[in-house]
């Protein structure tokens, strides 16, 4: 099996890694203590054409396919997590409209994504009573005869504050489950939406999620994206390629920690020599690699059966799973090579790893979720069905 990069892929990364070292790694610190937006870090990611890693080059894209994508996030995530989620969301969102979008959609909605016009795109499906279980969302969208009306709330809304597009879920067809439930685009400054105050969150501080509020927000028929009554799909198969994302992300959070836990623990001295030297602290530094670069694979797997046009529901599942619980895992395993250095806040990065990591079990999808897809398609696979 053939693991080496592709020109594209490695001048992506290699782009990720320049604009994370410049730009995003100097104001991370300053983005977790006062929980700023991250509008000149985006802006820069938007300008060397990261906001649309797999989007086609006629709209503005990279065109570079979702490999590229998830090498792309993991240099990002090694610098700053929160700006990463916002990058993994906009890149998603132009994904979506390029996907079912009609032309005009497309034509009016992607590059503004994907140059930072609209400075970034935002998900909004969960809701306070709905999130592992969207189909019992009741933000309803109803038609009165010249547009589509929204009323309900939405929450966990990644980039709320400055997103310039929502992709918005509401029930169209009251009483007919996941089957009732339709998709639109909706700009920020529509009337009748409101923006939520930011929720102060224990990391990802400089992502800002909020919740949304429609009160009779109208939009024309043209905001339908895809065939009404089937959003439900689309919201699906944009979790299915967002789960690579988190993978990425969780993966270069993790990368980040063994990296300072590593060469903490060669420097530390204790009992005169390095603690590096100690068996203890060895072990912790080798299960930290090995598992990294287990989820490694794992995300590049599912990102190469994506870009394929393979079913990939499996493999983005196990990667999202792994990659997640095992970065939770490497961050705490760095937390205890650096001791209560690591567990101040003016330490060094390690605290701000652990906190900024936790909610990538979560968000995308619970380690919880994971497990009921991969259940059923393990079933499936093996015959017993679900």
């Amino acid at each position: 099996m053939d693991l080496s990069f592709s020109p594209a892929q490695t001048a992506a990364r290699e782009t990720a890694a320049r604009i994370a070292q410049q730009v995003l790694a100097p104001a991370a610190e300053d983005l977790d203590r006062t929980g700023r937006f991250p509008r000149d870090a985006l802006a820069a990611i938007a300008k060397v054409g990261l906001l649309g890693v797999n989007v086609p080059r006629a709209l503005g894209g990279l065109e570079a396919g979702v490999v590229a994508y998830s090498l792309v996030v993991t240099e990002l995530a090694k610098a700053c997590a929160a700006t990463t989620v916002a990058v993994c969301v906009s890149n998603m969102v132009a994904e979506v409209i390029a996907s079912f979008g009609t032309e005009q959609q497309v034509r009016t909605h992607v590059p503004r994504l994907v140059s930072g016009a609209y400075t970034v795109g935002a998900f909004a499906l969960s809701e306070p009573g709905a999130g592992s279980d969207p189909g019992s969302m009741r933000t309803q969208a109803r038609w009165d005869g010249s547009g589509w009306v929204i009323d309900g709330t939405k929450a966990w809304i990644t980039s709320g504050t400055d997103a310039g597009l929502f992709v918005v879920w509401a029930r169209t067809r009251p009483g007919q489950g996941t089957r009732g439930i339709s998709c639109f685009l909706v700009p920020a400054q529509t009337p009748g939406l409101t923006v939520g105050r930011p929720e102060r969150k224990m990391g990802l501080r400089g992502s800002t999620t909020t919740m949304l509020s429609f009160d009779g927000c109208r939009v024309p028929q043209e905001a339908l994206l895809g065939e009404e009554g089937k959003g439900f799909r689309v919201a699906m198969m944009a979790l299915d390629g967002g789960r690579i994302g988190i993978a990425s992300q969780a993966l270069g959070i993790g990368l980040a920690a063994l990296e300072v836990a590593t060469a903490h623990a060669r420097k530390r001295r204790q009992f005169g020599r390095p603690i590096a030297d100690f068996q203890t602290v060895q072990w912790r530094l080798a299960d930290m690699a090995t598992n990294l670069e287990a989820a490694r694979l794992l995300a590049l797997q599912a990102a190469s059966r994506k870009e394929a046009g393979l079913s990939f529901t499996r493999e983005a599942s196990m990667a999202k799973l792994f990659a997640s619980e095992r970065a939770v895992e490497a961050c705490n395993l760095a937390l205890d090579v650096l001791g209560a250095r690591g567990y101040r806040r003016d330490g060094g990065p390690v605290e701000r790893y652990f906190r900024d990591v936790r909610v990538t079990t979560i968000y995308e999808g619970t380690s919880e979720v994971q497990r009921i897809v991969l259940s059923r398609q393990i079933a499936r696979r093996f015959g017993g069905g679900a």
